[in-house]
């Protein structure tokens, strides 16, 4: 039976098989008091050892259950059917879409989570799981909360992968169709026309990179402190970093269709020139043709010396007809010709496989070598794009939008991201980052920035790697799985090449903050990393909120905890109104916003703001009650 919020169990689930569960869960045992259960298919691989130590944890309440699969058996011991909320997030979207199916018809009320890569696919599941929950509602509860979001780790994770190859420093956020950054201002630095807020102060070790180090999110002494008062932001700027929300704005060209983005007998010309002609001249095809060629010579010199009975040019052309068996069978010749059409024919039948499997070889490699579109002499200050997967996708459409100039190295010519690269017009390299040459010939010492976005870790650290070694200067961003490994190496360079930016980054890390937030019904619009902790910008109606209403916007901000950045008019939520999606995440259409409202602009029930907010603040914000756990870090 259903309750409302006041009285629902607010026990969660999270079921995986990869590195974003076991995130999840330390995100929610940061910031929630409930109970929190782990579905992993392992205790010991993986990212089960990790969960079954905070399992361990006296303090903490998350509970491990190891099951190979999220059927209804699982989602039952699991308890799903009195839970408030469940994560679904393995890395096939069927078994995702099957065990959300089975826990709303277990539990029509609780709230889901789901991870997607298909977006397409997301929306659908979205619609019909949210009419299937309104459909069993008995009554319109506005504090029951059974809501179906979709999200895509690779989209959640895309746009702090960008801004670290885009701009270094700073992470990037995109509300109503504009781009907003956060950026250092050195100590001592005066302020900027296009800066909005103060979102951090810097740390003294780390004044001028806010992702650079380990630091808790509460202050201290001479730590970072988020979201500071005035008058700490005002007399610490002389002496530690700001880090500031900056409004970003590209002018943009009209799009146009990428070969008239070029003068249209150039672009010919260019690509003729850039086609893999060599293919046809490899060794294979050069072997057999060859072969094939000495075969003819040697029949047209038996048949002049044998019959001589035709012209020199006849000798040549009746062994080409004989091999090929298209001449008429030599019944009224001697017995000499006779024999030399058959020693061809059966020649002839011998060769033409290898003949035909040469050219189709030649052909195919000639297809996908043309795929490829190497960079121009003239290219500099580019980004260098490896990997076109799932989340080096999403990443080339973005960077795509920024006016960056991109050169991408996928050694796989079915990849998914193939296509998109082809249609934009990107210079392609087809081969292994990892080759020798293959760095150069993406011109990476003309380049600005390295992303590299394969599946194998090792192998990320290896292009880094040989690119550093290229241009010891070059800024560098690595993805890779393992949370403590991406920790040590991004260390490690930062040692080693003291003057060159290093990132590495786990896309279960980045995303997971996202995915516990919609799990506790918070609609996140971006999550920005400062040192150890981060700040997540979400929209919030200002009605039912008495720390917002009648509050001005300078009495509503709260030290450490939440700042209103912008105000605009309330768009009341319905089952058919517009969505748009925004790094990965549903929202209801934004109406505008003002962002740079007055100090004493009045906030109404009729507002709705957009925040910075802390993840402890945001919990405080929602829930209204301080986290029991006041003691433990965030």
């Amino acid at each position: 039976m259903r309750t409302g919020l006041g009285q629902r169990s607010q026990h969660m689930v999270i079921c995986g098989d990869d590195g974003l569960a076991h995130r999840i869960a330390v995100e929610l045992d940061a910031v929630c008091g409930e109970a929190v259960t782990v579905v992993l298919p392992s205790r010991r691989e993986g990212r089960g050892a990790d969960v079954a130590a905070l399992h361990r944890d006296p303090r903490s309440p998350i509970e491990l259950l190891v099951s190979a699969r999220p059927d209804e058996q699982t989602l039952r011991a699991a308890g799903v059917e009195r839970a408030a909320a469940l994560a679904l997030t393995y890395g096939d979207d069927q078994t995702n879409m099957t065990a959300a199916l089975l826990a709303r018809g277990m539990n029509p009320s609780i709230r889901l989570v789901v991870r997607m890569f298909n977006r397409d696919r997301g929306r659908h599941l979205e619609r019909l799981l949210d009419r299937a929950a309104a459909a069993s509602s008995p009554h319109d509860d506005p504090l029951l909360d059974m809501s179906t979001t979709v999200l895509s780790d690779a989209d959640t994770a895309v746009p702090e992968l960008v801004a670290a190859a885009a701009v270094g420093h700073g992470h990037t956020l995109q509300v109503e169709g504009k781009v907003f950054r956060g950026v250092v201002r050195p100590a001592g630095a005066s302020p900027q026309p296009t800066d909005l807020a103060t979102l951090a102060v810097l740390s003294g070790a780390h004044r001028d990179d806010p992702a650079s180090e380990d630091s808790a999110e509460t202050p201290g002494e001479d730590g970072t402190q988020l979201l500071p008062d005035t008058h700490t932001s005002y007399h610490r700027q002389f002496t530690h970093g700001r880090l500031m929300l900056e409004e970003v704005t590209h002018h943009h060209a009209p799009e146009l269709p990428v070969r008239e983005r070029r003068d249209r007998g150039g672009w010919f010309a260019e690509r003729l020139a850039h086609l893999p002609w060599k293919v046809f001249l490899s060794r294979q095809v050069v072997a057999v043709f060859g072969a094939l060629a000495a075969i003819v010579v040697a029949l047209s010199i038996a048949t002049w010396l044998l019959t001589e009975e035709h012209p020199w040019w006849k000798n040549l052309y009746l062994p080409l007809l004989d091999i090929f068996t298209m001449g008429d069978p030599a019944t009224d010749d001697g017995a000499v010709r006779r024999w030399l059409q058959l020693i061809a024919g059966f020649t002839g039948l011998a060769v033409l496989p290898m003949v035909v499997a040469a050219a189709m070889n030649a052909t195919e490699a000639f297809r996908t070598a043309a795929v490829g579109h190497p960079p121009s002499e003239e290219l500099t200050d580019h980004i260098v794009l490896v990997g076109l997967g799932k989340v080096g996708t999403r990443v080339l459409a973005r960077l795509h939008t920024t006016d960056h100039k991109v050169v991408v190295v996928e050694r796989d010519p079915h990849a998914r991201g193939v296509a998109l690269a082809r249609e934009l017009g990107v210079p392609l390299l087809l081969e292994d980052a990892a080759a020798p040459g293959a760095l150069a010939r993406a011109r990476v010492r003309q380049s600005k920035s390295l992303l590299v976005l394969t599946r194998d870790d090792g192998e990320n650290l290896d292009i880094a790697m040989a690119a550093r070694e290229a241009k010891p200067g070059i800024r560098v961003v690595m993805r890779l799985y393992d949370d403590d490994f991406a920790a040590t190496v991004q260390r490690t360079l930062r040692a080693s090449y003291p003057d060159a930016l290093t990132r590495s980054r786990s896309v279960s890390a980045l995303a997971a903050t996202s995915f516990a937030a919609a799990m506790m019904g918070r609609h996140v619009l971006g999550v920005m990393p400062v040192e150890r902790g981060s700040l997540l910008f979400t929209v919030v109606d200002v009605a039912g909120h008495p720390e917002l209403e009648g509050r001005s916007v300078h009495e509503a901000f709260r030290e450490h905890q939440w700042r209103v950045l912008a105000v605009g008019a309330s768009s009341a939520r319905a089952a058919s109104a517009s969505t748009e999606t925004l790094a990965g995440l549903r929202l209801d259409r934004q109406p505008d916003f003002d962002w740079r409202p007055p100090h004493g602009r009045v906030l109404r029930a009729g507002d709705r703001v957009v925040l910075a907010t802390t993840r402890r603040g945001l919990d405080v914000l929602m829930s209204g009650v301080q986290p029991h756990q006041t003691d433990r870090q965030g």
